[in-house]
């Protein structure tokens, strides 16, 4: 759930920092202030957020740890998900 103005932290998506990006894939477009809902089935057709690149970056190691008893078998593997900050401009 966004509003303009608001900074949220995504899946990392192509592009530099700068670079404008358009989400047209809306679930659900809500009004605040008249309380209207309008459902998509399965996108909104009309809605599109349009928003700007902040950043890139990586969150923190995930260890993921394989272990067996008893046959001394183990593995530790790391993993680090890929994130971008996105700055909402405008909900149309």
């Amino acid at each position: 759930m966004v509003k303009p103005g608001d900074t949220v932290k995504i899946e990392k998506i192509a592009g530099e920092a700068g670079k404008e990006v358009v989400f047209d894939k809306v679930l659900l477009l809500a009004d605040e202030v008249g309380g209207e809902v309008t459902l998509g089935a399965p996108y909104v057709g009309i809605a599109k957020v349009t928003g700007t690149i902040v950043a890139h970056g990586r969150a923190a190691r995930v260890r993921v740890v394989k272990y067996k008893r008893k046959v001394r078998y183990h593995k530790v593997h790391g993993h680090r998900q890929d994130w971008t900050n996105v700055k909402i401009g405008e909900v149309k």
